[in-house]
């Protein structure tokens, strides 16, 4: 055959495979090269601040710690668990030979600065995480079969690692079903599944190229913080910047703070009172960021971005626009909310005050966000003009209160007491510190009500705690998040160290709390006297989710005694408020969802048949427009036709504090019918 007719039937054959719409599908291949992925090297930086690391742990911290064998063990572990903590990126085998190797070689290391067996364990990790995107990416070549009984654990940060390369194999063709499921659910097609994940798998790639020493000692000096206690933790020189920034309030962004977990997930751990995000209303504690836009183009997908990048990606200068892709942290479609950069004012933070007539009676409530430098001022004003306003009962609001300053908190509770012991401090070397009330004065002694919820924290325990040790309060919500230790941080950098790189800052536990009664609030937080259903999940936050928090203990009582007797009418106020959420359609709803919350919470496999999972999905896409349809019937407003009708500005009624207003009515009438009766 010649050439040219042999250039002919390979034309008529292309041709002929292209009008039979036959396609060669070639092989999603990454865009690097594993060669492309190359470790650094552990600068004198980095060694001299794992020695002062080192000495400020073992030497400081509130816990003593033998940093022998079997705690370079447990070090060993958590590194490990960073480095795969869904176990599906080592073998069994190499799990085992890097314990047989490393695990009890970790304390020598830690006290000479030596950071071979961190940097040889992270480059493992690094070329094993390449070969699973390429697989990843090789997946990509079709459409995957979602119509089986296939499933994919959730949770498998206990389970075993794969055996085999099949086993290995099979974990990712799962996690590959999965990412394609949650976009197929978001009535993505897949041609633009495939574009998204190979995007975003190929940029998973390129971020091992972009890793630096800084990264690496970070992750290895945590794991040796984290295992004294979940609150100490090492931070490198850009963290610590970023850190120092929004300390001292010159950060310009979006006012919310960003933990990323293990798994590549980044979520909004907390958010600043007065800052943009929380103002929006728009965001909560647990939301998921899956991509970052800014004012015009492209939302870029930053699903497993470092947490560096995304930070850098939200912030810009204020007044401008950043969008972003929401997730709900209690389900539903994703949303894109958009957000206008500012500072982080004070006065935004400030304690604010709303007077309400419930049932006949004037009730105050006072929202503290954080227990800011110069809080106790500014309370004691609005005591001031609620005394003008001739207000009958009064709630102190510290939901999602994370703390602030001991001072205000020891000040803010001598405002409702004349005098007397307000916390207790215990220090590493066991030395015992009482803080008492500044003054004498009793500012306000009418009936008090303190709202707390689980994210209510560390200097909001200990006005709570306070309240509750005095019986001069009742204390409504939730249990308090058990966060009773006080952390200092300290630059690793020496005054001497004139001409010094900065090698960045610990933080580390110093103290204990401990209520007046001897009990700590760690661990254990606050107890509410009358519990409100659970919105915030206890089981998935709180220190007790901590695998290493301090235990709880007590000392010795302080010398206090009860000032009221606030407590008595619990069983008034817990009957009323019973009688009426069984009513309430709002708590009749939130009881719903709790329910299908707690039912889902204990699913240890997700399906991967898509069918299956779209059925669920709409089904709470119709229960969320049914209920909201509701609430906006007995608002008289419009019903909804679809989600996507929802106004971007709605704010849901705080029907929590609507509850607790009726609670504060209650207890000025038994408060008026208690001092009737004393005459």
């Amino acid at each position: 055959m010649t050439l040219s007719r042999t250039r002919s039937c390979l034309a008529s054959i292309l041709l002929s495979a292209l009008f039979l719409n036959i396609s060669v599908t070639e092989a999603v291949q990454p865009k690097l090269k594993q060669s492309d992925i190359v470790i650094p090297q552990p600068s004198e930086e980095n060694q001299l601040a794992t020695k002062r690391v080192t000495t400020r742990l073992t030497q400081s911290h509130y816990r003593k710690i033998q940093l022998d064998d079997v705690f370079s063990e447990k070090i060993f572990d958590r590194y490990l668990k960073s480095l795969d903590f869904s176990r599906n990126t080592f073998l069994q085998s190499e799990v085992d030979e890097m314990r047989v190797k490393f695990a009890n070689q970790l304390d020598e290391a830690f006290n000479e600065g030596n950071l071979d067996i961190a940097f040889e364990m992270y480059e493992l990790m690094m070329k094993r995480r390449y070969e699973r995107y390429q697989y990843a990416l090789s997946l990509l070549d079709k459409e995957p079969n979602l119509t089986g009984n296939d499933q994919i654990e959730i949770d498998r940060e206990k389970a075993d690692w794969a055996k085999n390369q099949a086993e290995l194999d099979k974990l990712w063709e799962q996690r590959v079903k999965n990412d394609v499921i949650n976009l197929k659910l978001k009535e993505k097609k897949w041609p633009e599944i495939k574009k998204k994940l190979v995007k975003r798998y190929d940029l998973a790639i390129r971020r091992l190229t972009q890793t630096k020493a800084d990264d690496i000692v970070q992750v290895y000096l945590n794991a040796f913080a984290r295992e004294i206690d979940p609150h100490t933790s090492y931070l490198a020189p850009r963290t610590a910047k970023s850190f120092n920034e929004s300390m001292n309030l010159s950060l310009e962004g979006i006012g919310a703070t960003l933990q990323q977990s293990e798994d590549d997930g980044t979520s909004i751990k907390s958010l600043v009172p007065g800052a943009p995000a929380e103002r929006s209303k728009k965001l909560k504690a647990g939301d998921k960021i899956v991509g970052v836009g800014q004012a015009t183009g492209e939302i870029e997908d930053v699903i497993g971005w470092r947490l560096e990048d995304i930070v850098d990606k939200i912030k810009g200068k204020k007044g401008t626009k950043v969008r972003l892709e929401i997730e709900p942290a209690k389900g539903g479609k994703s949303k894109i909310i958009t957000l206008i950069r500012d500072k982080v004012r004070i006065e935004d933070q400030a304690a604010k005050l709303t007077v309400s007539k419930v049932n006949g009676y004037n009730v105050a409530s006072i929202k503290i966000p954080s227990f800011y430098i110069g809080l106790t001022n500014d309370v004691r004003k609005l005591l001031a003009e609620i005394q003008t306003k001739k207000v009958q009962s009064l709630i102190i609001d510290l939901r999602d209160n994370g703390g602030g300053a001991l001072t205000e908190a020891v000040a803010l509770s001598g405002l409702f007491i004349s005098d007397g012991s307000i916390v207790q401090v215990r220090d590493a070397f066991q030395r015992i510190r009482i803080h008492e009330d500044p003054d004498n004065a009793q500012v306000y002694s009418g009936p008090l009500l303190v709202m707390i919820n689980r994210f209510s924290a560390s200097a909001s325990e200990i006005f709570a705690a306070a309240m509750q040790d005095y019986n001069r309060g009742i204390i409504i919500g939730q249990n308090t998040f058990g966060k009773g230790t006080v952390q200092q941080s300290r630059s690793l950098n020496f005054a001497f160290d004139a001409n010094q790189e900065p090698l960045g800052l610990i933080q580390y536990t110093i103290q204990k709390f401990y209520r007046i009664d001897g009990g700590s609030t760690q661990l254990r937080g606050v107890a509410a006297d009358i519990d409100f259903p659970d919105a915030i999940d206890a089981k998935e936050y709180g220190e007790e989710k901590e695998d290493n928090a301090l235990p709880w203990d007590k000392i010795p009582a302080a010398t206090y005694s009860e000032v009221a007797q606030a407590r008595n009418a619990v069983g008034y106020l817990l009957d009323n408020h019973q009688r009426r959420i069984q009513k309430d359609p709002e708590f009749i709803t939130l009881k719903e969802d709790l329910k299908i919350r707690d039912e889902r919470r204990e699913r240890k496999f997700l399906s991967l048949n898509y069918e299956a999972r779209k059925v669920e999905n709409d089904k709470d896409d119709a229960k969320r427009l049914k209920d909201l349809n509701a609430r906006f019937k007995r608002e008289g407003k419009k019903a909804l036709k679809d989600l996507d009708d929802l106004p971007k500005d709605y704010e849901a009624p705080d029907f929590y504090l609507k509850e607790a207003e009726k609670m504060a009515a209650d207890l000025a009438k038994f408060d008026s019918k208690k001092t009737l009766a004393e005459k």
